[in-house]
């Protein structure tokens, strides 16, 4: 599979460039002492490289990016560099400004990831050349240059890197769907299930795929397999009946026979996860949803009123434990 051309969308990469580097840099930081001191090349690249690290954990980029270049400078052989001077660039670079040293903040940013990639190569870099490529993918994405052609091949290099990691997997499927291959992004998402199936967030990623492809079956098929890995979760259950009493209200299609069906299922999990968490306030609200639905359906005007009584106590005390919750008083 390949995508060539134009824009396609965002690729919502699920990325905290600061946090995670700095974390990577308190790690990093110990390596540094590794480099050769015979040289005089090498043991300026030392100091600088420290000075870097101190002005890069400040925040204070363009000093930092000044003093990676000249470590680099000292002694380009320091692989680790490329990607602290990269990612020195990345968070100098502001989206929407157009000016010419802002775009080259990026193209710079670009260049030294990739250096870094490819030069990253002993096994105790690995996770850093892992950080070099997700950043180098979110380069590409919606909120800088929205190039999903560019990014799915580095994508496709960390799923070779990591081929048990299924959120590769997922970021991928999103870079497709974004871009309209949507057999495609399912075959991804079901590749991130087949090599981690006791990962409940592949199970979520697969019914929101399908919800937007409007398959409900396939939907809640998979939130039914991600129940079953977490049948203590309450959030597993109270999802089923969400989409259950989604399809009930909104799906003009359906019969009345088919939307009591929908409200049945609805509410057998919505007890399920009330039964689990009886102060459930979400659950609560949507089993006030489902009830509320169920009424039209009914002809007997008595019952009716009852399940209308009964959603708006389940309101009532919902509403009550989100002022108890705000005002910090516990059950």
């Amino acid at each position: 599979m390949s995508i060539h051309g134009g824009k396609g969308g965002a690729m919502r990469m699920q990325l905290e460039t600061r946090t995670a580097a700095a974390l990577a840099m308190t790690a990093m930081i110990g390596l540094s002492s590794t480099v050769a001191c015979s040289k005089v090349g090498e043991l300026k690249a030392r100091m600088t490289f420290k000075e870097a690290n101190e002005s890069y954990q400040a925040k204070n980029y363009p000093r930092a990016a000044q003093l990676y270049e000249q470590t680099l400078q000292n002694n380009p052989d320091q692989a680790q560099v490329y990607f602290f001077l990269g990612n020195s660039y990345d968070n100098l670079y502001k989206p929407g400004l157009q000016t010419s040293e802002n775009e080259g903040n990026l193209a710079k940013a670009i260049q030294n990831y990739q250096l870094a990639a490819d030069k990253l190569n002993n096994p105790e870099d690995a996770k850093l050349k892992v950080l070099a490529l997700q950043y180098l993918a979110a380069v590409y994405g919606s909120d800088k240059l929205d190039d999903p052609g560019k990014a799915e091949p580095v994508i496709q290099r960390l799923i070779q890197l990591d081929p048990g990691n299924p959120d590769n997997y997922v970021a991928l499927a999103r870079l497709y769907e974004d871009a309209g291959f949507y057999a495609e992004a399912e075959e991804m998402l079901v590749k991130a299930k087949d090599v981690k199936p006791s990962d409940p967030n592949v199970y979520n990623q697969l019914a929101g795929y399908y919800k937007r492809q409007d398959q409900l079956d396939k939907t809640i098929d998979a939130l039914e397999q991600r129940a079953k890995l977490e049948p203590n979760n309450p959030e597993a259950a109270y999802m089923i009946s969400t989409y259950y009493w989604d399809n009930a209200q909104h799906n003009v299609a359906l019969k009345d026979s088919e939307k009591r069906e929908n409200v049945e299922k609805g509410l057998a999990a919505v007890d399920k996860a009330l039964q689990i968490r009886p102060d459930y306030m979400e659950a609560m609200v949507y089993k006030g949803l489902l009830l509320r639905t169920q009424a039209p359906l009914e002809k007997d005007p008595a019952k009716q009123q009852a399940l209308l009584k009964e959603a708006n106590l389940l309101h009532d005390k919902a509403e009550d434990l989100r002022k108890r919750k705000a005002a910090g008083v516990s059950n």
